[in-house]
């Protein structure tokens, strides 16, 4: 099963949209994030479309077309991109009922619902701790 890289494109797209900000360019096209994360403007796009109904980018259609981020990358935080992106939870259980004569299968859901919520708790708690500008500090260093 591959790992979900929606939340890492969206989180590249907006520290570069970020980066672009402070060099002077307010607005990027789609094009433009596609070249730096070396994938299609099609995809670039449909997480940009994500993000701007999540209110954490803007268009802006016409001359000078393109995105840009809606609030200062300081107020953007990984979690808030992470729910943009990503509607499918962290970890899921059983798609269909286990089998209830056995005894793991009786009790195995609210157990491993239980630690899987906790986790979840751990995991947005870090993402809601760093924000688009803390992550392009990092990426400047």
């Amino acid at each position: 099963m591959a790992a979900n890289s929606r939340v890492t494109i969206a989180a590249h797209a907006l520290a570069w949209m970020e980066l672009a900000r402070r060099r002077g360019r307010a607005q990027l096209t789609s094009e433009e994030v596609a070249a730096s994360v070396n994938t299609n403007p099609v995809i670039v796009r449909r997480s940009l479309g994500d993000l701007r109904r999540a209110g954490l980018v803007s268009t802006r259609r016409g001359t000078g077309a393109g995105f840009a981020l809606a609030r200062p990358a300081s107020e953007i935080t990984l979690l808030d991109v992470w729910t943009a992106v990503a509607a499918e939870p962290l970890i899921a259980l059983h798609h269909t009922e286990p089998n209830l004569e056995c005894p793991v299968g009786a009790g195995i859901r609210p157990v491993l619902a239980e630690v899987y919520d906790e986790a979840t708790a751990a995991f947005r708690a870090k993402l809601a701790g760093q924000s688009i500008a803390d992550v392009l500090e990092r990426i400047l260093q």
